[in-house]
């Protein structure tokens, strides 16, 4: 006890003392202190030997309230004493010192730095300075200029830059002043003002002298000059005179040397400082030059790869690989116009835009790259872009989302005339049609549904499984490996809900019944290879049943009673030829090309079997209910594309099963981006390594791929595909280029294409060179996507998710100011990644996300008009409008059939609410046609939750707005080079047809008094990830239903967590939002329609999670953001201010979840239906 209250006793007496000692230095300020010298100075002595000796006095002298450091202050201010100013400056050094940056903060929100200044000033006059007093005023202002965000202001205006520059200048060899010294001149030279002044004044040559050729000695005062000229470099006056001067060159071979001298690794900040300013003056075009004409890539390059293997030294690393990829030289893309490849003329010309500024784009001109400006003094700012550039132009443009409140406000006017919208009552039968013609399920009307408790929160279902019922496997007349039993029972699953409704007669249920065991036929049968032996393209003809066509022996076949095409070949046939070359009467279609030279192992037993003058058969099973290789071909005949197609590509002809597996996020590799960077500079480095031959050119048809066994073929030529040109860069390397959107110059980012002649056990890296994006979902664990046709016929004909080392990062090929918008120095990306094939001479397939042709939806469309029950269903399938190049637009009708004719249900069904939907406004946001696909199976299907939709709804869907933009490969725009997701506004009927006539079908349900109880457009994004809905604005979206935009809970499925999407999520996701509009129904008209409880209550069984997002928008759980070891530069080129930090520091950089977002199913996600 005593001990205790003898601690408590000289607590209480030392913050007495120092409560005693602040008041009489008052009580000093506020007297004579020439007559008080030696009062203050004894004052000011004690309190620093208790700030230096006692922790509780620092505490109490910078606590909250306390008036510590404005007594200090204004005593500082005041004093003319020299032993009493050095006494307060240490006072204040030793609080700034422990409290670290708050107690700083604290003492410039006081007027520290104008004191301090001041002093600074008034010291200066003496001559000679207190060279203490200099220190000591040196190292506090050190300490609180970054602190204080005027501080290079204050500095100009009170006259003091040249103080400190001076002092240097005299005091080259007293190193202990000019250190200080030098760290205030670092934070004078952060203001840009300030470095050129002090530029001018000499400081970029002090710095230099002070730096000297290598030397161990004094390397903490080598240090901080290294990040003073750093700073002072980044003035382009001050780099200029750098370069002028030949310091680049300086700064390499002290570089050099220092790395050669270094063997410990004990100076890398030394090292580091270095390369920051060699960073600096290549933000310059001179500097870039004279970096490149030192051969600073190659010195670079060397250090580089000898640091690789010490992980510490990262920070050099990446570092050098900033300035290597700054300063290689700007490319030309090898193409001669950045224009599509393709041409389509418009029936009219825009008078303004993008499109106008295309067709008025004189011929000579060259629109691939800028010419090289020399002049450096106009060079623009734009050029070298900070490391966070890659989403700033978010914050003033969303391409997604309308925010002009003006432009979102409901107009009173219809904006077309009554009369010219009556057009459009051909759409709508259902509106005026008595159903006297139509079998009805029931002739007598029957009572409404009974009341139902409808009181209840909305639950947003999740994508959670629901059960399903085993479809039937047996298929007569298929023998199927006992290997593949597993796989193909799993491939043939499909989800109740996703059942198409089966007739209720007798007679009908048997006749439904045999039609499923044909159409669900299993996928996954062994397919025998010999067929495909010696062949080089299949064609595909309709024929009758065992109709002969080719002399040689290839036969199609049409088996009636296993609703399986047949392509049947005597093993004799080894041409191309001899298969004929024309499918259709006046047009040809071909599947691409088989190269197989060898037997899959797996069917190696298979094979033998068959002796060389047997005829074997190659069957190409129905995958899905709603697939039909040979209806597929057919719609592929009338589908009219801008290059005229011929072939048909595998996957599309095949179809497309969800694999039997997850696929996970890919773990990104450690380094992997500027490893593939560095490869890139190799290129410059060793520039007789690069093989430069070109495989494949859309803008050269004539163009002959050489005859070689160990290069890869390439083929775009099919619906949807999108390949430009291929060049072979090393052995097996290729760059591929994109075309444009057609009518445009830009939109590089979907892919569709072909690849054969691939060797197994072999590493192909492929880079897309003209990707226009600033960032991208590839930098975040997606994958590309592949088919393989060997896979396919080895009973797995699923797209896959494949590639590794991917990334994604701003190259050096050049973007002209025409291709970027009028911006100069802007860059393109590479998507690069790495493949390894499993099979030889294999054809895949490799596209940006799961392709979703045109011809497969009409495909799909007519399976489903074919397969719906008519006495339950109400479907029917218009031509909305046709499109530029003269394809049909298709409007979709679904609803429940009236129970009977009579007037109640007749009645009943006409008052139904309208549900409008679309989907695939830009062609390469194909996911949104998954969606759509899962909407419209499950609409159709017999679930009883449909039926009750059918029954509530009247849906009207318009499932693909641009249909040319998909069929031609495009990934934005339609035939008129035109975003028609813009052109919602004024629509031009004659480029715009279907956003006009879509626009014509709303305004004409307006006249009517019938607007649609919702309107959703399905998209995608490629760098969002998860699923989330929109208004046309989150104002607009209050405004309209007054309700607080945070007032909905939404339950995510944690299943989801780290796998990337796919095709049965998507169609599922469709499948979910009709659920929530059954809720909808609940709250929107409960005495019209009452919906019986038990058919929700499955919902709230698949919530496992109470996991709740407030927010409606974009949200995004910090933890689904993979953090990698390594910090990702994005922008490739970039002058960010903040250094690249030690690994354990580095995060990767994702834009913020608010600054952009429509509904994102590209990437892995939370699901968040």
């Amino acid at each position: 006890m005593n001990k205790v209250k003898t601690t408590s006793e000289k607590s209480l007496t030392n913050n007495s003392r120092i409560v005693g000692l602040l008041a009489q230095l008052e009580k000093i300020n506020s007297e004579s202190l020439l007559v008080e010298a030696d009062t203050a100075r004894y004052v000011t002595s004690k309190i620093l030997h208790l700030a230096q000796s006692q922790e509780k006095t620092r505490k109490e002298m910078t606590a909250k309230g306390s008036p510590a450091i404005e007594v200090i202050l204004s005593t500082l201010e005041n004093t003319r004493d020299l032993q009493t100013t050095l006494n307060i400056l240490n006072i204040l050094i030793e609080l700034v010192s422990v409290g670290g940056g708050r107690k700083a903060s604290a003492l410039v929100s006081k007027g520290g730095t104008q004191i301090l200044l001041q002093l600074l000033l008034s010291a200066s006059k003496d001559s000679p300075p207190n060279e203490e007093l200099m220190v000591q005023l040196h190292s506090l202002l050190a300490k609180i200029g970054p602190k204080d965000k005027k501080f290079g202001v204050k500095a100009r205006i009170s006259g003091t830059l040249n103080i400190s520059l001076n002092l240097v200048k005299q005091n080259l060899q007293n190193h202990r002043l000019i250190l200080p010294c030098l760290q205030v001149l670092r934070v004078y030279s952060t203001n840009s003002v300030n470095a050129v002044s002090l530029g001018k004044n000499g400081v970029v040559e002090l710095m230099f002298k002070i730096i000297g050729p290598f030397s161990k000695k004094n390397t903490g005062l080598m240090k901080v000059a290294l990040d003073t000229l750093a700073a002072l470099l980044k003035s382009k006056t001050n780099a200029r005179r750098a370069v002028d001067r030949g310091y680049v060159h300086v700064l390499l071979t002290s570089y050099v040397d220092w790395h050669r001298h270094d063997s410990r690794h004990r100076h890398m900040l030394i090292r580091k400082g270095i390369l920051q300013c060699i960073k600096s003056v290549t933000n310059i075009k001179l500097g870039r030059k004279a970096f490149i004409d030192a051969n600073g890539m190659k010195i670079l390059y060397n250090t580089s790869q000898d640091c690789l293997a010490v992980r510490t030294l990262d920070p050099l690393v990446n570092t050098s690989s900033l300035i290597m990829r700054k300063c290689f030289p700007k490319n030309r893309l090898p193409l001669p116009t950045i224009k599509s490849v393709f041409h389509f003329q418009l029936p009219v010309i825009p008078i303004s835009g993008p499109v106008a500024q295309l067709y008025s784009l004189p011929p000579e001109v060259d629109d691939v790259v800028d010419e090289s400006d020399d002049n450096d003094d106009i060079e623009t700012e734009s050029e070298i872009e900070n490391e966070n550039e890659a989403d700033k132009d978010h914050l003033f443009k969303n391409d997604d989302i309308e925010t002009d409140i003006n432009k979102l406000k409901p107009r009173q006017e219809l904006g077309r005339p009554v009369e010219e919208l009556k057009m459009y009552e051909q759409f709508f039968p259902e509106l005026s049609d008595n159903f006297k013609d139509y079998d009805l399920v029931s002739k007598e009307p029957k009572p409404f549904p009974s009341d139902a408790n409808l009181s209840g929160p909305i639950v947003v279902p999740t994508a959670g499984e629901e059960q399903s019922v085993e479809a039937d496997h047996s298929v007569k007349g298929i023998t199927v490996k006992e290997s593949n039993h597993l796989q193909a029972e799993e491939c043939n699953k499909r989800p109740a809900f996703l059942d198409l409704p089966k007739r209720d007669r007798n007679k009908d249920n048997i006749l439904q019944q045999q039609s499923d065991k044909k159409k669900l036929l299993s996928s996954c049968q062994c397919l025998n290879y010999e067929i495909v032996k010696g062949l080089d393209r299949i064609t595909l003809q309709n024929t009758s049943k065992n109709e002969q066509y080719y002399k040689t022996g290839c036969v199609m076949k049409k088996e009636s009673k296993t609703s399986l095409t047949s392509l049947t070949c005597n093993k004799p046939c080894q041409h191309v030829s001899s298969c004929g070359s024309v499918l259709f009467e006046g047009r040809s279609a071909q599947l691409g090309k088989l190269c197989f030279t060898g037997v899959d192992p797996e069917e190696e037993d298979d094979s033998s079997s068959h002796s060389s003058g047997e005829q074997v058969i190659l069957e190409v099973p129905d995958i899905l209910p709603l697939h039909d290789p040979d209806l597929y071909i057919e719609i592929v005949k009338n589908t009219k594309s801008v290059p005229e197609y011929s072939e048909v590509a595998y996957p599309d002809y095949f179809g497309h099963i969800p694999p039997p597996f997850k696929e996970p996020i890919l773990e990104r590799p450690y380094g992997v981006q500027r490893t593939k960077i560095s490869q890139d500079i190799e290129r410059l480095i060793h520039q007789n390594d690069i093989i430069d031959r070109v495989m494949y050119d859309l803008d050269n048809p004539s163009y002959s791929v050489p005859e070689d066994g160990e290069i890869l073929k390439f083929n775009s030529k099919f619906e949807s595909g999108n390949l430009r040109k291929v060049i072979q860069i090393r052995k097996n390397e290729y760059d591929l280029i994109l075309n444009s959107d057609i009518n445009s110059n830009h939109y590089h980012q979907w892919f569709y294409f072909e690849v054969s002649g691939m060797r197994p056990g072999i590493g192909y890296r492929f880079n897309i060179i003209n990707c226009e994006k600033s960032n991208s979902q590839f930098n975040y664990g997606m994958q590309p996507l592949m088919y393989s046709v060997q896979e396919a016929l080895n009973s797995r004909p699923w797209w896959t998710r494949v590639g590794t080392d991917i990334c994604y990062y701003k190259n050096h090929f050049a973007r002209s100011s025409i291709a970027a918008g009028g911006q100069k120095g802007k860059s393109y990306y590479t998507i690069t990644f790495t493949v390894n094939f499993p099979h030889k001479d294999d054809v895949c397939y490799f596209a940006y996300h799961y392709p979703y042709t045109y011809s497969t939806l009409r495909m799909h469309l007519q399976k489903l008009e074919s397969l719906h029950n008519p006495q339950q269903i109400y479907f029917r399938q218009d031509t909305l409008c046709e499109t530029l190049s003269g394809n049909s637009c298709p409007l979709v009708t679904i609803t429940a059939m009236p129970e009977s004719n009579y007037y109640e249900h007749i009645c009943q069904f006409r008052n139904r609410p309208y549900i409008f939907l679309s989907a695939r406004v830009h062609p390469g946001e194909t996911n949104a046609s998954w969606v759509m696909k899962g909407t419209l199976e499950y609409l159709m299907s017999n679930n009883p939750t449909a039926q009750s939709l059918r029954e509530s709804y009247i849906f009207k869907i318009v499932p693909m707005l641009n249909p040319d933009g998909v069929i031609n490969g495009n990934h934005r725009c339609s035939l008129s080079g035109e975003d028609l997701n813009r052109q919602w506004q004024n629509p031009n009927p004659d480029l715009h047809p279907t956003i006009y006539h879509a626009k014509g079908l709303l305004q004409y349900l307006a006249a009517i008094k019938r607007l649609p109880l919702v309107y959703c457009d399905y998209h995608g994004h490629s760098r969002k990830k998860n699923v989330f809905m929109y208004g046309c604005s989150i104002k607009e979206t209050v405004w309209h239903t007054n309700v607080s935009a945070a007032s909905c809970d939404l339950i995510e499925d944690l299943g989801y967590r780290g796998l990337q999407i796919g095709t049965r999520e998507l169609e599922e996701m469709g499948a979910k939002f009709c659920v929530g509009l059954l809720r909808l129904k609940r709250l929107t008209s409960p005495l019209e329609f009452n919906l019986p409880s038990s058919l929700l209550d499955f919902e709230n069984e698949l919530i496992e999670s109470s996991c709740k997002v407030t927010s409606p928008t974009t949200y995004v759980l910090d933890e689904d953001e993979p953090r990698f070891l390594e910090e990702v530069d994005y922008s490739a080129e970039s002058n960010d201010e903040q250094d690249i930090e030690l690994a354990d520091n580095a995060g990767d950089y994702e834009p913020s979840v608010q600054e952009e977002g429509l509904s994102d199913s590209e990437m892995t996600r939370t699901h968040l239906p």
